[in-house]
């Protein structure tokens, strides 16, 4: 097979034009509170043969590729996840990314049989797909709606493990394994899957984190090279063992994430850029995939109350069920509500639908089309809400303080870290003096940016919001140097006395 290069050229001219379109929507329709997903996939839609003209029609590759874009994503959403956060809600999180995918899929399964009229094996894979939320979705509306640290955590700890016990299902539906095989194993194959996969990702997110630690790389740029190539690999290792890739990349993700590594900061964006990225190849390639003229009455009729059925019935009962089971009793019924309403479905429920695709399932283009508007019509209806829906039920809070931008580079010579902090607008540091901020012995503030002019600073210097500082701890030090700058930015300069927990971030 001949390769031409004008080929290439006209490849990358598109792509660049459609990631530049891409990047730009992202801006417009975070300001509208919709998930950018939405104009990705009808861009691919305009894309495909209803605009453009491109056929795509690979269901093998839109598989492949859309699992390789999830895993990016996944690895990003670990990376950025702060182990703090969502440590107290973990139970809960667990929770609805197993007991609550479950729930929602016997549900839905019923009401698919029952009141669409579907056979069963159609209504238990229209359920199967249809149950894990999508963290893409969910976090591009969240990110402008002041919550508390329990809902968000909650929210992203689900987002991020219910992938896994998902795609084993559907595989297991997809391949017709439920009517061969037995309950119990089938049961064996899924928590083996989640376990195994929680397993290696723990094994190689803490070697990773360990070797990272010892050996200092030449270049501050290859810090976030080896960490995503270490998340990557441990997506590879799940698989190969049968276990979940899944679950394996965002658990070792998770690990190097919250790890003491150089260059965190760095390599936070740079895995955010990466995510951007597979989220708009995945997104156009799922609009691509789509046929508007393979869409009939029946599939709207079927997808909005299928839509209806899972909004207003299986995500409340398995939330519900989800609470119960892991005893969440910091959460009120207004919490549950809103996490309820907030289960966003994204590329997760339509990347799914490609492996019955695949696996050449009777009526899975039926199943495809029917997931992909009921996604379209649901995000528009409950995204843009979600901010309203936050202050009817009183669970926004505009006043939560944020945490510190906190990114670290080695000083090797020293053994020390020079930490560069940015104060962010809510944060409580503002007004606080340096000498107020009582840091560790050894710990010292060396420069304050201000308005892009630097100062040594003085003990009485009065912090604002929007400085930077850069503070050099000895090495032994920095962890009690970041708890203290994070109990500050929580608690003002009374952090100590008004019992504000010092924690890592």
């Amino acid at each position: 097979m001949s390769f031409d290069v004008h080929q290439l050229d006209h490849f990358l001219l598109l792509g660049s034009v459609v990631t530049l379109l891409a990047i730009l929507a992202a801006r417009i329709s975070t300001r509208a509170g919709l998930p950018s997903l939405m104009v990705y996939l009808l861009m691919g839609v305009a894309l495909g043969e209803a605009g453009l003209g491109i056929a795509f029609e690979d269901a093998s590759m839109a598989h492949a590729i859309g699992f390789g874009a999830l895993a990016l994503i996944l690895a990003e959403g670990g990376l950025s996840t702060k182990w703090s956060e969502i440590r107290p809600v973990i139970g809960f999180g667990g929770a609805l990314a197993t007991v609550g995918v479950l729930v929602s899929v016997a549900v839905m399964a019923a009401a698919g049989h029952y009141v669409l009229g579907l056979s069963w094996d159609l209504a238990i894979l229209l359920g199967a797909v249809c149950s894990p939320t999508d963290a893409a979705a969910v976090f591009s509306v969240l990110r402008v709606v002041p919550l508390p640290r329990r809902i968000t955590g909650t929210l992203e700890a689900e987002s991020g493990l219910n992938d896994a016990p998902t795609v084993v299902l559907v595989a297991l539906v997809s391949s017709g394994a439920l009517d061969t095989d037995p309950v119990p194993l089938i049961v064996v194959t899924i928590v083996y899957g989640l376990l195994a996969g929680v397993a290696i990702g723990l094994a190689i997110g803490w070697c990773g984190a360990l070797v990272m630690r010892r050996f200092a790389l030449p270049s501050p740029g290859l810090y976030p090279l080896a960490i995503f190539c270490l998340t990557i690999g441990s997506y590879a290792a799940g698989a190969a063992l049968h276990a979940s890739g899944f679950a394996s990349i965002y658990v070792a993700a998770l690990v190097l994430g919250n790890a003491d590594l150089p260059h965190r900061g760095a390599t936070r964006s740079f895995a955010e850029g990466i995510g951007w990225i597979a989220q708009i190849g995945l997104f156009v390639m799922l609009g691509l995939l789509f046929s508007p003229e393979r869409v009939t009455g029946e599939i709207i009729w079927i997808a909005l109350v299928a839509g209806l059925l899972l909004t207003g019935l299986a995500r409340p009962i398995s939330v519900l069920a989800s609470a119960l089971v892991a005893r969440a009793t910091t959460m009120g019924w207004r919490d549950l509500t809103f996490i309820s309403w907030a289960g966003l479905r994204g590329a997760v429920p339509i990347v799914l639908t490609t492996i019955p695709l695949a696996e050449g399932v009777d009526a899975a283009e039926q199943v495809f089309d029917i997931v992909f508007i009921m996604v379209i019509v649901f995000t528009l209806l409950t995204g843009p809400t979600l901010p309203w829906v936050a202050r009817v039920l009183g669970v926004a809070v505009p006043t939560e303080p944020r945490d510190l931008e906190v990114e670290a580079a080695p000083l090797e010579r020293i053994s020390a870290d020079l930490l560069q902090v940015t104060i962010s607008a809510g944060s409580r540091m503002h007004g606080c003096e340096v000498g107020e901020l009582r840091l560790p012995p050894g710990v010292s503030v060396a420069l304050v940016i201000r308005d892009g002019e630097s100062r040594v600073p003085e003990r009485r210097t009065v912090l604002r919001r929007g400085d930077e500082i850069l503070v050099v701890t000895p090495r032994a030090q920095r962890a009690a140097t970041e708890d203290r700058l994070q109990a500050v930015s929580r608690g003002g300069r009374l952090a100590q006395w008004l019992g504000v927990e010092e924690r890592r971030s």
